[in-house]
C-alpha cells in the first residue's frame, strides 16, 4: 500500500502544530478517508474540531501515548501513523527528566509495540535537531525514541509493519517558535532577550514539514532517518527582520542549549545519501531487506550542523516568511 491510497491514519499528538497542519494537508489532499487525532487535551480537540467545521472524515481520541491499551484501541483499522506527540521544553527537560523518559522514551515504544499489534502498515515518528548529538535531556530521549523507531524494523521483519523517521530544524512561526515571542516583545516596545549572539538555526515551514513528512512516509522502506535540505539562519538577521529598532538583551546559554544545531552528526555520513532535496540516512543494520537508495554517500567525515549549511535565509528573506505568517 502507497501513502498515495485512500487511507485511515492516526497522528499522535495531533492538536499541536504540526498535527493540524498534517491534518489539513490531509484532507485538502483526499490522502485519508479517516483521521484518528490522538491527544490529551480534550479542549484543543473540541477548538480543532470546529476549525475543520467537523469534517466527517476526523475521528478524536482522548489519550496518552503512555497508555498502551489506549493506543491499541485507536489504531484498530489503521493504515497509518503519524507518531508527533512529545515532551519539547528544553529548560523543562533538565527538571523533569524522568516525565520526558516516560512520554518520549517509554511513550514511542507504546506506540511502536501498539503498531504491531494492530499490523499497522507504515510508521513514521518526527524527530528534531536535538537528537543528533545530544547534550540536553530533550534531545537525548528523542535520539533514543528515533533509534527505538529505525530498530524496530527487526522486530517487525516477519510482518508488515515498517517504521522510518523524519528530522528537521525549527518550525517557523510555531507553537514554541521564538518567532511569536519575538513580534510579541517587539509590539510591547520591550527589549528583545537571546541567550548567545552568534547562534544559528535551521529553520522549516510548517508547509515544507508536512509535505516532506507525507513524501518520506511515500517513499519509506523502513529504517530510514530522513532529512530535509532546508537553509539556516542567524538568530541576529531573525531578530533585524522582526523587530529591527528594538534593544537586544544577551542572557548568556541556558541549560542545555547548543550554539549551533546539527542534524546529522559525524559519523552518519557513510551511511547518509544525498538526493535532491533531502538527506536519507540508512539504517545499522537491514535484515529485514532495506535496499539502499539511489544518491550520493557522503562518507565518514560528513554531517549536517546549521553553521556549516550551503544555505542561509537573509534578513529580507526572514521578512517576507514573516509577512507570510497568519496574524
Amino acid at each position: 500500500m502507497t501513502f498515495t491510497d485512500n487511507q485511515s491514519i492516526l497522528i499522535t499528538g495531533g492538536t499541536g502544530s504540526f498535527g493540524k497542519a498534517m491534518t489539513k494537508y490531509l484532507l485538502e489532499t483526499n490522502k485519508a478517508s479517516r483521521i484518528a487525532i490522538f491527544s490529551r487535551d480534550e479542549l484543543k480537540q473540541s477548538d480543532m474540531k470546529l476549525e475543520f467545521n467537523s469534517d466527517p472524515r476526523l475521528r478524536f481520541f482522548i489519550g496518552d501515548i503512555r497508555d498502551q491499551e489506549r493506543l491499541r484501541i485507536a489504531m484498530r483499522g489503521v493504515d497509518t501513523v503519524i507518531h508527533a506527540a512529545a515532551l519539547k521544553q528544553v529548560d523543562t527537560g533538565e527538571y523533569n527528566p524522568m516525565e520526558f523518559v516516560k512520554t518520549n522514551v517509554l511513550g514511542s515504544n507504546n506506540v511502536i509495540m501498539s503498531a504491531m499489534d494492530c499490523s499497522v502498515t507504515k510508521v513514521i515518528a518526527l524527530s528534531t535537531d536535538k537528537a543528533s548529538s545530544p547534550i540536553n535531556l530533550y534531545g537525548a530521549t528523542k535520539l533514543t525514541a528515533d533509534k527505538l523507531f529505525l530498530a524496530a524494523n527487526s522486530m517487525s521483519s516477519g510482518i508488515e509493519t515498517r517504521f522510518s523517521v523524519v528530522r528537521y530544524g525549527n518550525v517557523f512561526g510555531s507553537r514554541g517558535s521564538v518567532v511569536p515571542y519575538f513580534l510579541k516583545l517587539a509590539r510591547e516596545n520591550r527589549p528583545i532577550s537571546l541567550t548567545d549572539r552568534r547562534m544559528t538555526r535551521f529553520w522549516i515551514t510548517i508547509e515544507r514539514a508536512t509535505k516532506f513528512v507525507s513524501e518520506s512516509l511515500e517513499q519509506m522502506q523502513g529504517g530510514e532517518l530522513f532529512v530535509p535540505i532546508i537553509p539556516s539562519m542567524k538568530i541576529t538577521d531573525l531578530i533585524e527582520a522582526l523587530a529591527p529598532k528594538s534593544e537586544i538583551v544577551e542572557l548568556g546559554i541556558r541549560p542545555g542549549e547548543k550554539i549551533h544545531e546539527e542534524l546529522i552528526s559525524l559519523g552518519e555520513g557513510s551511511r547518509t545519501v544525498r538526493q535532491e532535496d533531502k538527506f536519507i540516512v540508512g539504517p545499522v543494520s537491514s535484515s529485514w531487506g532495506y535496499k539502499h537508495p539511489e544518491g550520493k554517500i557522503l562518507g565518514d567525515e560528513f554531517f549536517y550542523r546549521s553553521d556549516q549549511n550551503e544555505t542561509w535565509l537573509s534578513a529580507s528573506e526572514i521578512h517576507e516568511l514573516i509577512k507570510e505568517l497568519k496574524p
